[in-house]
């Protein structure tokens, strides 16, 4: 599977009162990954909700991600997103084999991401590159540091914070091949409306 495209990312308070139709709405749009973050240690309810996210996926032939859980990515044999601290790589590459995507938080490091790959990492992703409401606190990303991996490295990058449609094609300018979207996908007023903003990001990767 080549990985480039829309990066969805849940947010369990922008999709509070429509988790499942927003997702699906997205899907409709054509994202090419889906990853499933919600920080509430609350196993019996994210172990539910990650398996019907995993059906509607599956439904679109859509590759679903675990944010920073690889014994539930396990669970569900599908993928999964590390933070710099949740653990190192290779033991859930050994734990989700060879063939599972696995991302890697690389913050604003070109040294964490080559590390990230020597480790067996499928895609590093970079951010925030814009003011973020998902991660305000990150350390702030250059496109700069876009066009030196670009050249550096031979895996996807994935960029990450403050995306939208109007600051997207500079990031896909300097190389980015997915781009993960939280706010401008899922802060809508309607399913159709999650649709439409899925497309208008898939139609940039073929301006």
């Amino acid at each position: 599977m080549k990985l480039r495209g829309l990066y969805a990312i849940t947010d369990h308070q922008l999709l509070d009162g429509h988790f499942l139709d927003y997702v699906k709405a997205a899907l409709d749009g054509g994202i090419t990954l889906l990853q499933y973050r919600d920080k509430r240690r609350e196993d019996a309810r994210r172990l539910r909700e990650a398996e019907a996210l995993n059906r509607l996926c599956e439904a679109y032939n859509t590759r679903l991600i675990i944010n920073d859980d690889a014994e539930l990515a396990a669970r569900l044999g599908v993928g999964v997103h590390l933070g710099q601290t949740d653990g190192p790589l290779p033991p859930a590459r050994s734990l989700l084999g060879r063939k599972a995507i696995i991302g890697a938080t690389c913050h604003a490091s070109l040294d964490l991401a080559s590390q990230a790959a020597a480790d067996g990492a499928s895609y590093v992703a970079f951010g925030r590159f814009f003011s973020s409401m998902t991660k305000p606190e990150a350390p702030p990303a250059s496109l700069d540091l876009l066009c030196d991996a670009r050249r550096q490295l031979k895996l996807p990058i994935c960029v990450i914070g403050g995306i939208t449609l109007e600051n997207a094609p500079l990031l896909l300018e300097r190389g980015a091949d997915l781009l993960a979207v939280v706010h401008a996908l899922f802060a809508a007023d309607s399913a159709a409306e999650v649709t439409r903003r899925a497309r208008a990001f898939n139609a940039l990767f073929n301006a």
